[in-house]
């Protein structure tokens, strides 16, 4: 029992070792191509002013958008109680100020994770006939949002950004922590992992914040 146990165990550790390595190495890959739509995964906004987080994404995809790698942009996040604007509406007016026309920039206002962001942008896209995507968000963010686009049946790939203010010590926390959303993901399906990691935060607030670092979902 004892050897089957440490096989068990090792057999764990190199699973998420490999997926470990894996998240690293896309964090590294910028496989942007002529595309339908490029999607901005939402992070925090301050009363209608995006954070640097947010900020660095944005940045990124305007420079894509200048570059014509597609003629739309979809900004998505909804708010947080308290909240007067959401993540996509803040979003979208920082793009404006970019030179980004308004009649390019599609919202999505009501999510409040990454799946939840995907899950409703690939809904009214597929109602305009869209699915091949550049995703944009942070490295470590990557692989896992490239997961969920595959398991909603987009047709996406990745572009992170290479100006964020995540680095050192918080970066390596981050691909730790996305090391283990995309291990579970993989086993379990992105979909039931999302509303698991809700109803635990739910039931025990802060407890999520391990597959689920606050501002950058």
């Amino acid at each position: 029992m004892r050897r089957l146990a440490a096989g068990f165990v090792l057999l764990v550790f190199g699973y998420f070792a490999v997926t470990f390595v894996q998240v690293w190495r896309a964090a590294r890959s910028d496989d942007a191509r002529p595309s339908e739509a490029i999607v901005v995964l939402g992070a925090a906004q301050f009363d209608g002013r995006p954070s640097a987080v947010f900020r660095a994404r944005l940045d990124h995809a305007a420079d894509l958008f200048a570059e014509g790698i597609a003629p739309t942009i979809v900004v998505t996040g909804g708010k947080q109680e308290g909240d007067r604007f959401t993540e996509a509406s803040a979003g979208a007016a920082y793009l404006v100020e970019r030179g980004v026309p308004d009649g390019a920039i599609l919202r999505e206002t009501t999510s409040s994770s990454s799946f939840e962001s995907l899950s409703a942008s690939s809904r009214f896209l597929d109602e305009r006939g869209i699915d091949k995507v550049v995703l944009v968000s942070d490295g470590f963010h990557s692989l896992r949002i490239e997961a969920i686009a595959d398991e909603l049946g987009l047709d996406a790939v990745t572009s992170p950004t290479r100006t964020s203010p995540i680095d050192g010590a918080d970066e390596w926390w981050h691909f730790l922590t996305e090391a283990v959303r995309v291990g579970f993901g993989r086993l379990i399906g992105f979909d039931r992992l999302d509303r698991g990691t809700n109803r635990v935060g739910r039931l025990v607030p802060g407890a999520g914040i391990v597959v689920a670092p606050s501002g950058v979902v």
